[in-house]
């Protein structure tokens, strides 16, 4: 098994070492992600469950939560 090729936001920066959430697809189709500075902490989801996450967080219906 190869290892996991892990993706960047393309809002990061190389300064931004541990303030990123980062992205990988393992064969069986399966999305991962995991924040840089808690990288062994990682969220398996499915493309489609990913697509509804971030149309949500675009839309503002989590903004309520860093308040």
């Amino acid at each position: 098994m190869s290892p996991i090729q892990w993706r960047k936001s393309s809002y990061s920066t190389e300064n931004e070492e541990s303030n990123c959430v980062e992205l990988a697809q393992i064969p069986d189709a399966a999305i991962l992600l995991r924040e840089s500075d808690e990288p062994g902490t990682v969220i398996a989801t499915t493309p489609t469950a990913l697509r509804a996450l971030t149309r949500a967080a675009r839309a503002g219906r989590f903004d309520q939560l860093s308040r």
